[in-house]
C-alpha cells in the first residue's frame, strides 16, 4: 500500500469530486423536472399523454445508461446536436434517472387512499385542487425514500460520464493509473470519496424524512 502516493493524488481527486457533485446535482435537478412531467403524463386522462409518458419511461429504463450517453455525445453530431462532454453527461444522466423517479412519483401518488380524493371532491375541490392540496402533500412523504435511493444511484452512476471524457473521479483515476501502475491505491482514493458523497446524500434524505415525520 503506497500511502505516500494516495496522499499525493488526493488533492486532484478533491477537484474531480467537485465535478462529480456538480454533474450529479444538475442531473438530479433535470431528472426531477422530467420525472414530474412524465409522472403527470402517465397519470393523465389523455391517452396520447399517457402513451408519451409510457414510451419515455420504457425507452430510458429499458436501455443502458452508457448507450444513452454514447448516443447523445457521439451520435448527436450526426443529427446536428453538438454537446460538450459535461452537458451530454448531465442530460444523459438526468433523462435516465428521471425515468426511474417518474415511477417513484407515480407510485407514491397511486398509493394515497382513493377515499382522500373522493372526500375532496365532495367538498367541491376540482381535480387539480384535489391533486395539489390533498394528494401531493400526502404522496410527498411517500416519495422521499424512493427518490433518495435514486439520488444515491445517480451519484454512483455518474462514473459512466468518464467514458465521454468528463474529468470526474473515475476519469481522474484512470489517468493516474496509466502513469503510476498502481490501481489499488488510486481506486481506493476514488472509492473513499464516492462513499463520502453517497453518505452525505443518504444522510440528507434521512433528515428530510425525519422532518416530514415531525410535520
Amino acid at each position: 500500500m503506497d500511502l505516500a502516493l494516495m496522499q499525493r493524488v488526493f488533492p486532484f481527486f478533491l477537484e474531480a469530486a467537485l465535478v462529480t457533485i456538480q454533474i450529479s446535482a444538475l442531473a438530479l435537478g433535470l431528472g426531477l423536472v422530467v420525472a414530474a412531467l412524465a409522472a403527470s403524463a402517465k397519470l393523465s386522462r389523455s391517452a396520447p399523454l399517457r402513451m408519451i409518458g409510457t414510451v419515455y419511461v420504457s425507452v430510458w429504463r429499458g436501455t443502458p445508461c452508457l448507450i444513452q450517453l454514447f448516443i447523445l455525445y457521439f451520435g448527436g453530431p450526426q443529427i446536428g446536436i453538438n454537446l460538450e462532454p459535461f452537458a451530454a453527461g448531465v442530460i444523459g444522466l438526468g433523462m435516465n434517472i428521471g425515468a426511474y423517479m417518474a415511477e417513484s412519483i407515480r407510485g407514491a401518488v397511486l398509493a394515497v387512499d382513493r377515499g382522500q380524493a373522493e372526500a375532496a371532491r365532495t367538498i367541491g375541490f376540482g381535480r387539480l385542487d384535489t391533486m395539489r392540496r390533498v394528494i401531493l402533500p400526502q404522496a410527498a412523504r411517500l416519495m422521499i425514500r424512493p427518490l433518495g435511493v435514486n439520488a444515491v444511484a445517480l451519484v454512483k452512476g455518474s462514473a459512466l460520464v468518464s467514458t465521454i471524457s468528463v474529468i470526474e473521479m473515475t476519469y481522474t483515476a484512470q489517468r493516474f493509473i496509466g502513469s503510476t501502475y498502481k490501481p489499488f491505491e488510486i481506486f481506493a482514493v476514488a472509492a473513499l470519496l464516492y462513499m463520502i458523497i453517497v453518505y452525505a446524500v443518504a444522510r440528507t434524505v434521512d433528515l428530510i424524512d425525519k422532518r416530514y415525520e415531525i410535520v
